[in-house]
């Protein structure tokens, strides 16, 4: 984590100094975080998994991007459910959370959110927000935990969780998802998987906490984000909605050939 802290803490310097954030700026700062992230932590390889989270992604991004950001997408091998945007355009989410997944517009409900962070600029403000350093440690720990999970990392977590990096307000989690909803939908996948998945998640958060504690640390969810989402699908003309992708056979074998790949490291707690 310490070579971590330090090699970001030239880019936050850059951020705390600055009055705004141009475009070309936020992808070149998102470009050195991504490099970073990249080398931290352990994503899939396996380059029909990356074409199909990509291809996905970007069919989505295409309808929502109107500064033409060269979007990229991973898979990280962690059976934990969440996702992570950083500013310029990548995108990250956890092989956990597509394995989840009841079908294709479920998965594509959370990229459109991730993707709606990236382009309403939440991901920009918060980093601008952040001290280096307290940005350095919340973003080593915000997709696997565990890298964390030992007595230092968690203190010094605990001392920068102020700075918060991923857990935008309230106002910004709902506008990620309104406009993820209406991505979705311009990309012709089903809105609906937005809220379905977010019921899934609460169903999961009363069986087994455990599995989903990452998501909900870093996306505050109540039942009034639910409701939100499906009464704004619900103005839509019904034909429109029939006539949206839920799922696909793509996608099936996408989650089918995930599965199949060797388990994803369980995290281990401290003291284990």
């Amino acid at each position: 984590m310490n070579r971590f802290v330090v090699s970001l803490t030239t880019c936050a310097v850059v951020l705390t100094g600055a009055c705004g954030v141009s475009t070309q700026q936020e992808v070149e700062l998102g470009a050195q975080y991504a490099q970073q992230i990249n080398q931290q932590l352990p994503l899939v390889t396996d380059p029909e998994i990356n074409r199909y989270i990509n291809v996905l992604g970007d069919s989505i991004a295409r309808v929502a991007d109107r500064r033409d950001l060269d979007w990229h997408f991973f898979v990280v091998n962690s059976p934990e459910v969440n996702a992570f945007a950083v500013p310029g355009g990548y995108i990250y989410m956890n092989r956990g959370l597509i394995e989840r997944a009841q079908n294709m517009a479920q998965v594509a409900g959370v990229l459109g959110h991730e993707i709606g962070h990236v382009t309403e600029r939440h991901s920009i403000e918060q980093m601008q927000k952040a001290q280096g350093t307290q940005f350095g440690l919340t973003i080593g720990c915000i997709l696997m935990p565990a890298i964390c999970n030992n007595q230092a990392g968690a203190t010094a977590l605990n001392l920068g969780a102020n700075a918060a990096f991923a857990r935008f307000s309230r106002k910004d989690e709902a506008e990620a998802d309104r406009v993820g909803v209406e991505f979705v939908a311009r990309a012709g996948i089903d809105p609906r998987g937005v809220p379905g998945m977010f019921r899934l998640l609460m169903d999961e958060r009363q069986r087994r906490p455990a599995g989903v504690e990452a998501w909900f640390a870093t996306h505050p969810l109540e039942e009034d984000r639910i409701q939100a989402t499906e009464a704004q699908i619900a103005r839509m003309p019904p034909a429109v909605l029939q006539s949206l992708s839920r799922d696909s056979r793509n996608f099936r074998a996408f989650q089918d050939r995930l599965r199949s790949l060797p388990p994803a490291p369980q995290a281990r707690r401290a003291g284990d």
